[in-house]
């Protein structure tokens, strides 16, 4: 019984639904008419154009079928209520937005202005010669066009009717930006001047102005400061000077009103005898030529050596041929204070104040032995008593190879007038008397008799005849035989001499 009712009431809501299929078929089968009755149209949206057809009767039926939509303040020619008519031109200008931002706040409007100072004006915003406009990250002038690319990327914005030829060609926004000039006073110490800067600080805002500032200026607030408005900036101005000090000159600048002023500021010290010019008061003038001329004046000592002096003493209790230190020497000191000027590091005067001995010295002294000890000893040429033994310098000559012509009166004679041969010996005098009797090892006896040119010190010379003659060239120790002359020479000399291949002279080492 339930499924017979259901299908009672399906059979009654029948008749409407045929009904409706009867008109939907009605309006197709009139369609084609109504198209057909319609009017062709030129339609231009901001200079995208197109050619339509419609039967709308006024302009803005046929922008709303075409998806225009438009605001107050888009330009339509003609008018949104001007009814269409076959082949009519409707052009439609649509107004962009455009956005200021100064004064902290962003004015806005929709506008057809085609430079920034027409959007200006759209906005109402007021500017002034001083301020600065800008506009996609650069500053440009009042005429620039608004005209902006699209950014690289970013997709189109479509109209709402798809495949039109204003699709996706909306006027884009344009942004701008009003950078306001303040006023600074700046004042260098002439007539205070007003300049207009969008600068962020001084130093840029009168670099931007050209307002020279040197080194040495001293600027207040500091070239860094933040620019506000109505501040007032003071330039103290430096002048040009030429400054000559310790060997250097320096073309500098400096604010110092007088000349003791810039030094210190230069950092230039002056003591008491340093001599300028112009003097310290002076005042400062641009190209003053200051000149800085040292004078030093200080206190030398100067110490020579004072050289110690030896002497020696007989020491009876000492055998003769020693030495004993009995007091060392000592340098001893002279002083001389000088008072010494320097101009510019060059020494022009030395005065000496006053000398004095500091120290004085100290003499050497030596005790020698005087103390003789007759000594005997064996030899092949029989026995000897000696009281000296004496380490000697042993050469050789004869008659011929003397050096003496044989024109000569005393030729082959020594010098106590004896004729030279075997055991007659050439000695120094002052060291072995002549007369003395030597036992010389090798040689065998011998007297001091004569003397030679060359012979010094402890140089023995043995005497030969010319046939009997032997080269001696070497150190050999001699004894002294007893008696004792009555003039010892208790100190020996430590050196003989002895021709070199030059003709020269010079000392042979003991050994």
């Amino acid at each position: 019984m339930a499924r017979h009712g259901r299908v009672r009431r399906a059979l009654r809501g029948l008749p409407w639904l045929v009904g409706i299929s009867i008109l939907v078929a009605a309006l197709a089968a009139a369609w084609p008419a109504v198209a057909g009755s319609g009017m062709d149209v030129t339609v231009s949206v901001d200079g995208y154009e197109e050619a339509v057809r419609t039967s709308r009767s006024s302009v803005a039926q046929l922008l709303t079928d075409l998806g225009v939509r438009v605001r107050p303040e888009d330009r339509v020619t003609p008018g949104l209520d001007t009814p269409v008519t076959p082949g009519m031109a409707v052009t439609v200008r649509r107004a962009r937005l455009g956005a200021v931002e100064a004064d902290g706040t962003t004015f806005t409007a929709y506008t057809h202005a085609g430079d920034a100072g027409g959007l200006l004006a759209d906005v109402g915003l007021d500017v002034t010669p001083h301020d600065e406009l800008w506009m996609a990250g650069s500053q440009v002038a009042r005429e620039a066009p608004l005209a902006v690319p699209a950014t690289p990327g970013q997709p189109a914005r479509h109209s709402s009717v798809q495949g039109r030829a204003w699709a996706g060609h909306e006027p884009q926004p344009v942004r701008l930006s009003v950078r306001r000039a303040v006023p600074l006073v700046v004042d260098d110490g002439s007539v205070p001047f007003t300049i207009f800067t969008t600068a962020p600080t001084v130093g840029e805002a009168l670099l931007r102005e050209q307002v020279t500032v040197f080194l040495g200026d001293g600027v207040q607030p500091a070239l860094g400061s933040r620019v506000q408005a109505g501040m007032r900036v003071m330039i103290q101005r430096s002048k040009p000077v030429l400054v000559t000090a310790d060997r250097r000159t320096v073309q500098t600048r400096t604010r110092g009103r007088t000349v003791g002023d810039a030094l210190v500021e230069l950092g230039v010290v002056v003591s008491g005898n340093d001599r300028v010019t112009p003097a310290l008061a002076t005042s400062v003038r641009d190209n003053t030529l200051i000149k800085v001329v040292r004078v030093l004046e200080t206190m030398e000592v100067e110490r020579d050596p004072i050289s110690f002096a030896s002497v020696s003493v007989p020491d009876a209790e000492m055998e003769i041929d020693n030495q004993r230190l009995v007091q060392p020497g000592d340098t001893g000191e002279h002083r001389r204070r000088y008072k010494v000027t320097a101009v510019d590091g060059q020494e022009i005067s030395r005065l000496m104040l006053d000398d004095w001995v500091a120290a004085e010295p100290i003499t050497r002294v030596v005790a020698y032995g005087t103390k003789i000890v007759p000594r005997s000893m064996d030899t092949p040429d029989g026995p000897i008593t000696y009281w000296r033994k004496m380490r000697v310098y042993a050469t050789s000559y004869s008659p011929e190879r003397s050096g003496t012509p044989k024109s000569a009166p005393w030729y082959g004679l020594t010098r106590i007038g004896l004729p030279a041969r075997k055991g007659l010996v050439g000695v120094d005098p002052t060291v072995i008397p002549l007369g003395t009797r030597l036992y010389v090892p090798g040689y065998g006896m011998a007297m001091a008799a004569d003397t030679g040119n060359g012979l010094f010190g402890r140089w023995l010379d043995l005497g030969y005849s010319d046939h009997d003659f032997e080269l001696w060239y070497w150190w050999i120790d001699v004894y002294v035989l007893d008696p004792p002359p009555a003039n010892v020479r208790w100190v020996l000399p430590n050196w003989p001499q002895y021709p070199d291949r030059g003709g020269n002279r010079a000392p042979i080492k003991v050994q």
